[in-house]
C-alpha cells in the first residue's frame, strides 16, 4: 500500500484518520463575515485541542464551514460535532450579539445536521486489491 505520512501513534495502535466535517447555519441564514469565520476558526481550534484532535484546515463562506480534522480512534466524531457547534454557537452568540438576529427563534447558530466523510489515504478499489492480494494461508 502507499505510505501514509504524518502516522500518529497511541498506547497501543498507530493511525491516519482524517475526517471533512460541515455545518451549515440555521435555515441556512448568510450570517458570517470574515471576522465571524476567523473567531469561529479560532473557537474550533481550541475544542479540538481539548479533544488532541489536530484541525488541519478550516474555512467557509456566508452560511456554511468546512473543517478537515485528523483524529485519533480514541475520539467518537459524534461527540467531537457536538462539542464544537455547541461551543462554537454559545462563544459565537456573547461575543456577537448582533448574531442573535439571525437564530432569534429557534436559539442556536447551526442546523441540527452536519456532514462528516472520511478522507484521505487509498480509494476503496485499492484498498480491497490489496486485501484480496494478501497470502491467504492454505
Amino acid at each position: 500500500m502507499a505510505e501514509y505520512q504524518n502516522i500518529r501513534t497511541g498506547r497501543h495502535c498507530a493511525f491516519v484518520l482524517h475526517a471533512h466535517l460541515v455545518f451549515v447555519t440555521k435555515f441556512r441564514h448568510e450570517v458570517f463575515a470574515d471576522r465571524h469565520l476567523t473567531r469561529l476558526e479560532e473557537i474550533m481550534r481550541s475544542v479540538c485541542e481539548d479533544f488532541e484532535v489536530e484541525l488541519v484546515e478550516f474555512n467557509g463562506e456566508n452560511n456554511h464551514v468546512h473543517l478537515l480534522v485528523n483524529f485519533p480512534p480514541k475520539v467518537a466524531l459524534s461527540k467531537l460535532v457536538n462539542s464544537l457547534k455547541g461551543v462554537s454557537s454559545r462563544r459565537m452568540r456573547q461575543e456577537y450579539p448582533e448574531l442573535v438576529k439571525h437564530y432569534w427563534r429557534a436559539q442556536r447558530l447551526w442546523s441540527g445536521s452536519y456532514f462528516a466523510g472520511s478522507v484521505g489515504g487509498a480509494p476503496l478499489s485499492i484498498v480491497r486489491q490489496y486485501i484480496e492480494q494478501q497470502n491467504h494461508p492454505a
